[in-house]
């Protein structure tokens, strides 16, 4: 299909499964379907493309939105109830108190002529807060099209794996289809593609790989990045605006927009800035520190784990390490200034405090070299070789406290009285 080709970049794998898996529109799909992968990874524009294109029937509903029992399951049946009522004909409100109650709405609002000999697609973006809802609700998604005798299709679209999901009791498994990570030739030729059409595509692909080349060590999300690239697009052509240069003169390019992009590094996630602060800050060549809500500690927005990273690195710089087994008693140390320690007890203490288990991966030491390069860490240097790299946490206490009121996790209390 070379219409979907030319929209979804680089998840062609993706997109051929999720294909194969909906097959025609009167067979009977797979009864749910599992897709997971980070922020940024392409999981919802990929579905909900891939559904209109082949025009499914299908509802879209985002389980932040639907906090309760009785919003989700209204929402969903109200959308059905919209797919399947006429256009002239005015279709009335659904109200929905218990999945039991669903069950039975669902096969009345599907018997509808339109609806009929084809799969209907559920798709539950943020799936994993339907886990703080009631206990039957996800064991009753997955089994849905037995339970409603209906062609039914759901898929739950998250960020986090399937082993987190699993209900105590026994369950049906879904199928489970991975997104990874953009890798940095996908993100080159993702962003290539919104090129402006006044520009040559050559021209903005050499900006975005200068743009990668500086923040991909330290942000890898495709939302920020191309927020990156559009506000700093402008500042990157002004030499051929104004005649100095042209298109193909990249030294001089390059000298002109080096200073922004090292200003930018200073707060690589440019959401805690408008973009009309962003382009002051480069017009009157403002210190990034001095212009108000730029990484204030009254707002600090890093990526998930970056936050419990620089929590227990913190911890690790002013706790003895004697005392780590008896729960991170509470000392004056912060008198003395931040000690180094190693990157092994920095992973512990992570461990000990993340909400949730966490294993080891490329992730997690990326996050923490990400943090080193906004100097909120300091890599000391090493010991010795079995010791391995020693950090030290460069931040203040406030920052500490602004993280914390971020996350929720059941430590947070103990963490106060410590902090």
């Amino acid at each position: 299909m070379p219409h979907l080709e030319n929209t979804v970049l680089c998840r062609e794998s993706q997109v051929s499964t999720l294909q194969s898996l909906f097959g025609e529109r009167h067979h009977f799909s797979f009864p749910s379907i599992f897709i997971y992968g980070h922020t940024a990874s392409g999981k919802t524009y990929v579905t909900q493309t891939l559904l209109k294109t082949l025009e499914l029937p299908h509802v879209f509903v985002n389980c932040v939105e639907c906090f309760t029992l009785r919003l989700l399951l209204e929402q969903i049946l109200n959308k059905l109830n919209h797919l399947s009522s006429s256009e002239n004909r005015c279709s009335t409100h659904i109200t929905c108190e218990t999945f039991n109650d669903f069950v039975r709405l669902f096969k009345q609002v599907t018997k509808a002529e339109s609806l009929k000999d084809q799969t209907v697609y559920i798709v539950l973006d943020k799936a994993e807060y339907l886990r703080d809802m009631e206990a039957n609700l996800l064991p009753g998604f997955l089994r849905l099209q037995e339970l409603t005798d209906r062609n039914v299709t759901v898929l739950f679209l998250s960020e986090i794996v399937w082993e987190k999901f699993r209900p105590n009791t026994g369950c049906f498994e879904p199928f489970v289809l991975y997104f990874p990570d953009y890798s940095i030739g996908n993100l080159q030729k993702i962003l290539s593609h919104d090129h402006p059409p006044e520009y040559s595509a050559d021209f903005y692909a050499a900006y975005i790989n200068i743009l990668l080349g500086v923040f991909y060590t330290v942000c890898r999300d495709l939302k920020e990045l191309r927020h990156l690239a559009v506000l700093n697009f402008p500042k990157y052509c002004e030499p051929v605006v104004k005649g100095e240069a042209n298109e193909r003169d990249t030294r001089k390019l390059w000298r002109n927009i080096e200073p922004h992009l090292k200003k930018a590094m200073q707060t690589v996630y440019l959401r805690e800035v408008s973009s009309s602060q962003w382009e002051k800050l480069q017009k009157d060549d403002t210190d990034p520190a001095q212009l108000k809500g730029l990484s204030a500690y009254t707002h600090v927005e890093l990526p998930y784990y970056s936050k419990f990273i620089l929590i227990a690195a913190y911890l690790a710089s002013y706790n003895p390490a004697r005392t780590d087994k008896r729960f991170f008693l509470k000392t004056s140390n912060h008198l003395l200034g931040p000690k180094p320690f190693p990157l092994d007890r920095l992973l512990a203490i992570l461990y000990s405090i993340v909400d949730s288990r966490v294993a080891p991966t490329a992730n997690i030491f990326s996050q923490i070299t990400s943090l080193v390069t906004l100097q909120l860490l300091t890599l000391v240097g090493h010991d010795d070789q079995l010791d391995g790299p020693k950090y030290k946490c460069t931040v203040s206490l406030d920052f500490i406290r602004a993280i914390a009121r971020t996350v929720n996790f059941d430590i947070i209390k103990y963490l106060y009285d410590f902090l």
